[in-house]
């Protein structure tokens, strides 16, 4: 199982915080750096907390690392239209030399397209867009023509250049709760499925209904992955420490968050962290993108890419 870095870009992540995280990660041997594609503070107790765009940090980092995958997790369809998020993705492919992968999911935070002037249609639309900008992106990265007529976009003819470095495509994500729609458009279009937060429990329901999804797909189960919160220490002193820090950014009390951690966290010491990341190896999560809210903090990152990796690998 792999561990990978995951930072919620909104919380204020200035350029030299994504320059220092991702050399952190290279040093540290953690194979990938996601991050959210947020345009505003989500909790909104701090709305100076600004964010660059995801795929521009992207494209930048691309540029500026050599090993280290980059990808979203996960980009709205709500954000782009889905030929100009192909191109954005390729570009950075190119940059990268094929080191890109796009999560990409319906959209949810409603204040943020609000507050942009992008459209917020009802849930079901949404996934309805979704579906066609999976068909659109993949189309882009496909060779020869390329046209597609949906309710939502129309392409006619397009052959677009660069494709991807990555053959036959740059790894697609897909995410969430594994609901009806989710699975059964992850099975048709995605390459991994990733839930957030999940309990140990939840991995074996959720991934089962993958699975199942594929089975009536005609395909091999996906890759299932895990997104969630992260906080780990060398001993019971730097934890807590640690978790007094992320109080601060959090709004809440650290010794209620070490007695009652949120559900479906790895909190703990390096061999604690380890076990309860172990349980969800054994489940079938394939790689963790392990929540870091502690942006400043290359400690914890080394911390995780040092000590914690090579017990769960």
């Amino acid at each position: 199982m792999d561990l990978c870095l995951m930072i919620e870009g909104q919380e204020g992540v200035t350029w030299p915080h994504w320059v220092a995280l991702a050399r952190a990660c290279e040093e540290h041997a953690i194979p990938a750096l996601f991050r959210s594609d947020h345009y505003v503070n989500l909790d909104g107790r701090d709305p100076e907390r600004g964010s660059l765009d995801a795929w521009g940090t992207i494209n930048a980092l691309a540029a500026t690392t050599s090993t280290l995958r980059l990808g979203t997790l996960v980009s709205p369809a709500t954000f782009r239209h889905p030929s100009l998020l192909a191109k954005l993705v390729v570009t950075a492919d190119q940059i990268s030399g094929g080191r890109i992968e796009l999560g990409l999911g319906a959209g949810w935070h409603e204040h943020e397209h609000e507050a942009y002037g992008f459209p917020f249609p009802p849930t079901r639309v949404r996934m309805d867009i979704l579906e066609e900008q999976l068909q659109v992106v993949l189309g882009n990265w496909t060779d020869g023509p390329f046209s597609f007529g949906g309710e939502h976009y129309k392409l006619r003819e397009l052959d677009a250049q660069p494709k991807p470095v990555q053959r036959p495509r740059p790894p697609l994500i897909m995410g969430g709760s594994a609901g009806p729609r989710s699975a059964a458009l992850a099975a048709r279009y995605a390459d991994e499925y990733n839930t957030p937060f999940p309990t140990v429990e939840d991995v074996r329901q959720r991934s089962a209904q993958i699975a199942e999804a594929c089975e009536r797909a005609g395909r091999e189960p996906l890759p299932f992955s895990v997104m969630t919160g992260v906080v780990v220490g060398v001993d019971t002193a730097d934890l807590r420490d640690r978790a007094r820090r992320l109080s601060r950014v959090r709004g809440d009390d650290a010794d209620a968050f070490m007695a009652d951690p949120p559900a479906g966290w790895i909190v703990g010491t390096v061999q604690e962290a380890a076990r309860q990341l172990i349980a969800l190896r054994d489940a079938g999560v394939s790689r963790v993108m392990c929540q870091h809210l502690l942006h400043d903090d290359l400690d914890a990152v080394a911390l995780l890419g040092d000590e914690l990796a090579p017990l769960v690998t």
